[in-house]
């Protein structure tokens, strides 16, 4: 076999679990040691969940919380009906030199503050291992209805980005 059909293969296989805009993911569980879900004290977030309505998700190190805060305020702003939207915030806890019990008092402080939004502890980086999506980052992905990718953006989001993503979040409502 040559070294392109290698590569060609390797990129294949690689691809099979790497976010794509248009399809649904692969079905990950986040449980036990690898984390959960706040509100129950660790109970098991599956992503299957991402659906029935527009899903939002901020994956994010801790260390990148505010890159993105500008479009959280948005989404915040718009006040989208709670039966057609949603978010989830999924924190990438092994990407971080923080205390993992400093975080996760904050998480459950968050979790209070905005009771509507889905707050997740990943500590051992499972979206990152499952879906390839960016470590040590923060990850903006939308969700239709019926849990196909419509947007991913990992990094800083430009006010087009933003803008984008706005678009497609209020078209498929």
């Amino acid at each position: 076999m040559n070294l392109k059909a290698v590569t060609v293969s390797i990129l294949m296989v690689l691809n099979l679990s790497a976010l794509t805009v248009g399809e649904n993911p692969k079905s990950i569980t986040i449980s036990g040691e690898n984390g959960g879900l706040v509100k129950e004290n660790g109970g098991e977030w599956n992503s299957s969940s991402l659906k029935d309505k527009v899903m939002v998700m901020f994956y994010v190190d801790p260390d990148e919380k505010d890159a993105n805060e500008h479009f959280s305020k948005a989404l915040k702003e718009q006040n989208y009906n709670r039966e057609k939207f949603g978010s989830i915030a999924v924190v990438n806890l092994a990407a971080t030199w923080k205390p993992n019990f400093v975080i996760e008092s904050i998480l459950e402080e968050k979790q209070l503050e905005f009771p509507h939004t889905i707050y997740v502890k990943d500590r051992n980086s499972v979206i990152v291992n499952e879906w390839a999506v960016e470590d040590d980052a923060s990850n903006i992905i939308i969700f239709s209805k019926t849990g196909k990718v419509l947007f991913y953006k990992s990094g800083a989001m430009s006010d087009e980005d933003s803008t984008k993503a706005m678009q497609i979040i209020e078209s498929n409502l």
